[in-house]
């Protein structure tokens, strides 16, 4: 068994939840995993305290609120109490308290005047902390697919995450990644206080991959790097984050990602390319 990373965090979102996936990563070294209360049409803490009996005490669990069932689809809410209930139920689901819950995509209920939707990221965010000091979770945080409408809701009275998990990697636009960067700011969190998710935009079998040549992101690449490898490294720098959510069922592909963190990304091309994305963004909106 491989010493524990703690840049990996095994992310369930598309997961089949089998106890296969887990034991590889505990021996690969991969001891975190970050599931959702509305993952698997809301039955992805059932199936995970199923397809994990006697290994999740071994592993820090992050999981997220905010995302609720509703004739028979999925609706979001910032409501305290919602949120509440969740993390009730979720604690006994999983049958233990999550290391971590994230308010997830507040941005889905921030609409309409400024003051309302300051309001409602506030008093969402005081629920989770409440919660989290009454230890229905060890901390919390906020996730984030689009932070863009969150830096100007944040200020002296908002109450701060232990952790924001945003968008990261190549798909990432750069007014999403420039948002995020500015909501850690905010809060004034450190890079181990960001995590990245979704580092490929969708799957790393996408041909997107196939098309382009992420490897031009890599300090000295060898011949042994493969372009999802590329990808996965280089979007810890995209933003620059401390861990990075991702998804898999093979342990074969985990064990590659984990292989791709032994390289480093080039500081320069990583600047190049923002300042082009940056041009191209004020090109677009002229």
């Amino acid at each position: 068994m491989r010493e524990c990373d703690p840049r990996i965090v095994l992310g369930l979102h598309r997961s089949r939840y089998e106890r296969r996936i887990l034991t590889s990563a505990l021996e690969l070294g991969v001891d975190a995993i970050d599931t959702s209360f509305n993952y698997l049409g809301f039955s992805a803490h059932t199936a995970l305290a199923t397809a994990g009996r006697g290994l999740l005490p071994r592993f820090k669990i992050s999981t997220k609120v905010g995302f609720f069932p509703t004739a028979g689809r999925a609706e979001h809410s910032l409501d305290p109490d919602r949120l509440r209930e969740a993390m009730e139920q979720s604690n006994r689901d999983l049958g233990r308290a999550p290391d971590l819950v994230f308010l997830h995509n507040p941005e889905r209920s921030l609409t309409g005047s400024f003051p309302a939707a300051q309001d409602r990221l506030g008093t969402a965010c005081a629920a989770v902390e409440r919660a989290a000091a009454e230890g229905l979770c060890g901390g919390w945080g906020i996730s984030s697919w689009d932070a863009r409408p969150l830096p100007s809701l944040v200020d002296g009275t908002t109450p701060r995450p232990d952790v924001v998990m945003v968008r990261a990697g190549l798909t990432a636009g750069i007014d999403v990644l420039e948002a995020s960067e500015a909501l850690a700011a905010g809060w004034d969190l450190g890079i181990a206080q960001l995590w990245g998710m979704s580092p490929f935009g969708g799957r790393a079998t996408d041909p997107l991959w196939d098309k382009v040549d992420p490897r031009v992101f890599i300090q000295d690449p060898d011949e042994g790097l493969s372009a999802v490898q590329a990808a996965f490294r280089t979007a810890y720098q995209l933003p620059r984050v401390g861990r990075t959510a991702v998804g898999t069922d093979n342990p074969s592909h985990l064990r590659e990602l984990i292989a791709a963190l032994r390289y480093e990304a080039n500081a320069d091309t990583l600047l190049t390319y923002r300042r082009l994305l940056r041009e191209r963004t004020a090109r677009q909106s002229v």
